[in-house]
């Protein structure tokens, strides 16, 4: 490769096909064996170079034939490319001139693991969350038609986005806005874990029907055979065999588009003469195509919900390394289905990520408990305001960053009726090589002002089961709680802590000079910068918050009122976070001591690992130290 990580012998070559493919251009110039060839060269680049890096393997592989027949047919950038979520665009970068430095995905300063506008004038559209991109496509053909252009829109969405609320009301107003609009149901049955819902069960039923097959390969027949007009009457023939034997609903032509497949997404010449009869229409019209999520590689057809994305592995059988301490996600999964086990009015709730979340071990042990409702956080957040305006006791587990996707349900129909849902926030704070669309940096400050959210974050792991046993029994209202990706300090679990109490946090040590106030994950931040300061001889108080809201406030003016400054230390952005909330009420307080804060800055955080990054933001004892020792 041409890229400085892969002058290694560790990184596999280009193949020459692929070494050749310098833009989308480059492309349109091969022979549909070549494309063939192409496809299987792409396949093993991702498979050798994200055993590396790690990343979304399982969904690129799947989509290899389809993105190749795309850039065959359309031109990018003037046609518009919309990937759903977007981490499926690893090969769509490969074909537009980012071959070479597909070994750097998703590291600092590498290429992002999403589709980024920054990047390349070939992203047109940056995601990283589901359902959006058919309204973000819409809005595009829409603009064309403003502008008066000709250009193609296509829209890439999997079948797991149709269980997404953006998705069907995208497609509630496709056919009032565009006459020409492409739509792609990319169906293999997965989002990151297997679908869920009624509609899920409607793709597979297409799927596993008897006639599916016979349709399927009538369909490549027709079409590789005839070219012209005759394409076109196939084509429709196709689309009425579906309606009458596979679609009695007719499900999108209620919508106003027009149905065609479903077709196999890994045969390249029916893919393309698909599209090329797709491009003259003067109608919205929705292509279904059937792919293979991991198509290539065994390990990930296996086990497609592990290969969706994860971390370095081992290419010969796809293992990854273990690791001895269980991560916050796994000590979550374990301690609710504990409690649960032990109290019947005890459910969970996911938004399609029983593997992520670690509900799947509730799943296991408790399946009548246990809901998934697919790519639906809005849904989740009202569905469990619902139960618990029965009694029940809702755990409701979102990643931090999707949580932001039902704020309204949080504010208007959990937090204004005060029902006891239990918000369990995974992945707060930084989310390290996934970038600044999964980084959970945002949730402080969307929920601190919202009126009767207890909010908290604990600092080691003992102190996160003792949290979820006092959210379990507290039924006055609603509660929040933060932690992060993977550990927190790797603590035992039989750590002795002490009782949680509502809005009281911890004294650890008492001092005259400085009064440091480390928050969860960044409580050992706060220690060492404590040693560094006794070793210049100060006197260091010490806080583990536990609170976020209610806020101890007892507590901070406290030590506020002992020492000549106080420092914050969140993982979280600093605009309008815990050390903003500190900075509020010792204002209201009348209390003068200088308030420094160590946090992210108010910009959406790159990609790479924690480490790299918290350096670079200047989040580090050191830092801490610097911001420190001029008011001493």
């Amino acid at each position: 490769m041409t890229s400085a990580s892969s002058e290694s012998s560790d990184h596999p070559q280009l193949g020459p096909i692929l070494k050749s493919i310098q833009s989308p251009e480059d492309v349109k110039k091969l022979s549909d064996q070549d494309l063939v060839s192409l496809s299987e060269e792409i396949r093993s680049t991702l498979i050798n170079c994200l055993s590396v890096t790690g990343g979304h393997l399982g969904p690129n592989l799947g989509v290899v034939e389809l993105c190749v027949a795309m850039h065959k047919v359309f031109s990018t950038p003037k046609d518009k490319f919309v990937f759903d979520v977007s981490h499926q665009g690893y090969v769509h970068k490969m074909l537009t001139g980012r071959a070479s430095k597909i070994d750097t995905i998703r590291t600092y300063k590498g290429l992002n693991g999403f589709l980024l506008r920054t990047e390349s004038e070939h992203d047109c559209y940056g995601a990283g969350h589901a359902g959006t991109c058919l309204s973000a496509a819409l809005g595009m053909a829409a603009a064309r038609d403003l502008n008066g252009d000709d250009n193609h829109v296509v829209a890439v969405a999997g079948d797991a986005a149709f269980t997404c609320g953006p998705t069907l009301e995208a497609l509630n107003n496709i056919s009032e806005t565009t006459k020409k609009f492409i739509v792609i149901l990319n169906d293999n049955e997965w989002s990151i874990d297997k679908n869920v819902g009624a509609i899920a069960r409607y793709f597979n039923a297409l799927q596993t029907h008897a006639t599916y097959s016979a349709v399927r390969t009538s369909a490549a027949d027709f079409v590789e055979r005839v070219l012209g007009k005759a394409v076109r009457k196939i084509a429709h023939r196709v689309e009425e065999g579906a309606k009458n034997l596979i679609f009695p609903n007719v499900l999108f032509e209620k919508f106003g588009l027009r149905y065609f497949g479903p077709i196999d997404g890994h045969n390249i010449p029916l893919l393309i003469k698909t599209f090329e009869h797709l491009k003259t229409l003067n109608d919205p019209v929705i292509l279904h195509i059937i792919t293979e999520k991991g198509r290539g590689y065994q390990p990930a057809l296996d086990n497609p919900g592990k290969f969706h994305g994860l971390g370095a592995y081992k290419i010969e059988d796809g293992s990854t390394d273990t690791v001895a301490t269980p991560t916050c996600s796994e000590i979550f999964g374990q301690t609710v289905t504990n409690l649960a086990i032990d109290d019947p009015k005890i459910v969970a709730i996911t938004a399609a990520m029983p593997g992520g979340t670690k509900l799947d071990i509730f799943k296991n042990t408790l399946p009548d408990r246990y809901f998934d409702v697919g790519i639906a956080e809005e849904h989740a957040a009202l569905f469990a305001a619902g139960l618990a305006t029965e009694g029940i006791r809702p755990f409701l587990a979102i990643y931090s960053t999707f949580m932001q996707r039902a704020y309204d349900m949080i504010i208007h129909d959990i937090a204004l009726q005060n029902l006891p849902v239990r918000m369990c926030m995974d992945r707060g704070g930084l989310s390290g090589d996934d970038g600044p669309t999964h980084h959970g940096l945002f949730d402080i400050g969307y929920l601190r002002h919202v009126p009767n959210i207890i909010h908290m974050q604990p600092r080691n792991e003992a102190e996160f089961v003792s949290m979820l046993k006092w959210m379990a029994s507290y039924d006055q209202g609603p509660t929040a709680i933060r932690y992060p990706r993977g550990t927190i300090s790797g603590t035992p679990l039989d750590q002795p802590v002490s009782p949680i109490e509502l809005g009281k946090g911890e004294l650890i040590q008492e001092g005259t000079d400085v009064a440091l106030i480390g928050l969860g994950t960044f409580f050992d931040l706060a220690v060492k910068t404590k040693d560094l300061l006794e070793k210049q001889g100060y006197s260091v108080s010490l806080v583990n918050p536990r609170f976020i809201k209610p806020l101890d406030t007892a507590l901070l003016e406290k030590v506020a009122r002992k020492v000549k400054v106080v420092c914050t230390f969140e993982d979280h952005v600093l605009m309008n976070g815990f050390g903003a909330a500190c900075i509020e009420h010792l204002h209201d307080a009348g209390i003068s001591t200088k308030v420094v804060r160590i946090g992210w800055p108010d910009v959406f955080v790159e990609h790479g690992k924690p480490d790299i990054l918290q350096e670079l933001h200047h989040i580090s004892p050191q830092a801490a130290l610097d911001k420190i020792l001029p008011h001493l």
